[in-house]
């Protein structure tokens, strides 16, 4: 679809959040056709996942997204997706691929939202891409669960912080989850949930550095729960590390199920976005240092740092086999 005005920031960069959503409706669409059709209970695909996704390319208002998606793997009860984007400027002509992600499903019962039915297996070309997906598939189920155990950090408000701070830059959304939110289930689109989330770390890179950002890059989407119609949902966001032309923004989505009394509340999503400073003329800018103060803000720094340099490891060695070939 083309790229509307509501679509993109002040500066005309199409915010990564709703490009997110577009990738997101294309895997529940192809995931849920698949997993109905074989005989059996009707189900609806929900997001339990999104694997690391690079903005390679800013997408302008005026501009066409193509997205397409493709099953690549399925276990007994879940389905991998590849979902390519490409922007195409239908003045010029010109195209270019700006998202690849792989997503992963699992189907749920119209009848029995709690249970998840079996997915139908697809055919592979070769022997070699069932082994591969069973690899992917294995090493992020242990990723989700290791995720789901470090998930009891909160974000309060800070008094007078400093500029730079990880105070001075955190911010949260409060959203009421109504039913154009929500599948046939009556359950939150993942999509929608990632939108929230891109504007909430958006709105912290933004603090931090005072000039046009844009997504460059989220790592790992974890959906730990699904999130009621309803429910009352608390996106925070906060900094926890930055390079010389990079921020790395820690983004968690609370649930308070409040129409069910018997539910407290509880995490429910969580993942980092990366945002890179731009100049008027969509040039890369430095980022001013982020200042740790607490024992817990270094320890996060440094755990972000960990991450930024496993990336940059691996596009370098990338690079190096691209041009080998």
């Amino acid at each position: 679809r083309i790229m509307r005005p509501d679509d993109a920031n002040v500066a005309g960069n199409v915010h990564g959040g709703t490009i997110l959503k577009m990738i997101e409706e294309a895997g529940a669409i192809i995931s849920t056709r698949h997993c109905n059709s074989q005989a059996g209970e009707p189900c609806v695909a929900a997001l339990a996942r999104v694997e690391r996704t690079d903005f390679l390319s800013p997408v302008c208002i005026g501009e066409v997204a193509n997205v397409s998606a493709e099953i690549t793997y399925t276990s007994r009860h879940s389905v991998e997706v590849q979902v390519n984007v490409m922007s195409e400027n239908i003045l010029t002509g010109a195209k270019k691929v700006t998202n690849k992600a792989t997503l992963w499903y699992v189907p749920l019962s119209l009848k029995n939202v709690n249970k998840v039915v079996e997915v139908p297996p697809i055919q592979y070309v070769r022997k070699e891409q069932e082994d591969e997906g069973k690899k992917r598939y294995e090493e992020q189920k242990l990723d989700r669960l290791e995720t789901k155990q470090r998930n009891g950090d909160m974000i309060f408000p800070v008094i007078n912080p400093e500029p730079h701070t990880v105070g001075y830059s955190q911010s949260s959304l409060i959203h009421l989850v109504g039913p154009s939110d929500c599948t046939l289930l009556g359950f939150v689109h993942g999509g929608v949930t990632m939108k929230l989330m891109d504007e909430v770390a958006g709105i912290v890179a933004a603090r931090h550095c005072k000039t046009n950002i844009v997504t460059a890059s989220v790592d790992a989407i974890n959906f730990h729960e699904k999130i009621k119609k309803g429910s009352v949902i608390t996106v925070s966001g906060r900094m926890t590390f930055t390079s010389n032309k990079s921020m790395e923004i820690e983004v968690f989505v609370d649930a308070d199920p409040f129409v069910d009394e018997s539910r407290e509340r509880y995490r429910a999503v969580s993942a980092f976005f990366t945002y890179v400073s731009l100049s008027k003329e969509g040039k890369p800018l430095p980022v001013p240092q982020l200042l740790t103060e607490t024992e817990d803000e270094k320890r996060r720094f440094e755990e972000g740092k960990g991450r930024y340099l496993q990336t940059k490891a691996k596009r370098q060695a990338q690079l190096q086999q691209a041009a080998r070939h």
